[in-house]
């Protein structure tokens, strides 16, 4: 398979679709420029887009896209309860999620967008839902998966309410992390093979 460059709104430079991409932020500010310009730029580029909000509906994230200037096509725009996608019958399990992004990426491309991507609001997993200590082991399946099948994805951590050590873990599971608005590569990154055995 032949990855294509995608471009994500933020930053000058294209990175290659099926990028993984934690945004751990303090500042919502940053986080909704960062956010906004990202799903914008998958809908200007014939992208299919997801967005697994926590609390936000469609309409709001629409609000928060219209207020960078641009008017988007809805239909290529999901908002879906983060709860719901990730924990369909009140559960967490890493390989039914790791499943349902594969089939995204194979329902986008079966009917014609270039690519897709998807952001999500990672705090559902602090509502003591049943699996979501597997969440760290989820993120770094999701980095075989999308050798695979490359959906574009963007993790959003709010330092505020995560611990720090779960944060350090956030930190070894995904290969580029956004600081300031800008993608730099990992160097805490490991091999989801590594940082299963050691975890």
């Amino acid at each position: 398979m032949t990855k294509q460059n995608v471009d994500l709104g933020f930053v000058s430079q294209n990175f290659l679709e099926g990028t993984h991409m934690c945004l751990i932020y303090k500042d919502d500010e940053e986080r909704e420029n960062v956010i906004s310009q990202y799903l914008l730029s998958g809908l200007l580029n014939n992208e299919k887009v997801s967005y697994f909000a926590f609390k936000a509906i469609k309409e709001e994230i629409m609000t928060l896209l219209k207020n960078v200037g641009v008017v988007v096509n809805e239909q290529n725009l999901d908002v879906l309860s983060a709860v719901e996608t990730y924990c369909p019958n009140n559960k967490f399990v890493p390989e039914v999620m790791l499943e349902t992004l594969r089939q995204f990426y194979n329902t986008s491309i079966g009917k014609g967008y270039k690519s897709c991507r998807v952001s999500g609001e990672m705090h559902w997993a602090l509502q003591q839902i049943s699996g979501s200590e597997r969440l760290m082991e989820y993120e770094a399946l999701v980095n075989n998966v999308l050798v695979t099948h490359p959906v574009t994805a963007i993790c959003q951590y709010d330092a505020r309410k995560f611990s720090g050590e779960l944060i350090i873990d956030c930190l070894k599971v995904h290969p580029y992390m956004i600081i300031n608005g800008q993608v730099i590569e990992n160097p805490y990154f490991m091999s989801p093979e590594e940082f299963l055995k050691q975890n």
